[in-house]
């Protein structure tokens, strides 16, 4: 008997009317489907929105190369910077010249 009282006198679970509710239940499903399985998805998102953050930081550094070689095209428009560049990048010489390379490190002498 004393079983039944402490039945009797337990607190019913405030969550049991909201979960015999049909549109509670529609109301999760909808909210798991769009959550997890959805075609737009938070999870879809998320790698979507990583992938764009990536895509800005190439973006930038293509813009920034895109700047430098616009300075060197401009500085190549003059037939002294032309000169120059070839001479130090690509060795090239004027006829009957003639170029010593010289390599500091290997110049120095070991004691």
């Amino acid at each position: 008997m004393e079983q039944t009282e402490e039945l009797n006198e337990q607190k019913p679970n405030k969550w049991l009317p909201y979960l015999k509710n049909k549109y509670v239940w529609v109301l999760l499903f909808f909210g798991i489907w769009m959550l997890f399985l959805d075609n737009y998805s938070q999870l879809e998102h998320r790698e979507l929105d990583k992938e764009i953050e990536e895509l800005e930081v190439n973006k930038k550094y293509y813009q920034d190369e895109i700047r430098k070689d616009q300075h060197n095209i401009n500085l190549l428009k003059d037939p002294n910077q032309v000169e120059k560049y070839a001479r130090e990048k690509y060795f090239m010489k004027k006829q009957n010249e003639d170029i010593y390379l010289i390599d500091l490190d290997s110049s120095a002498t070991k004691p």
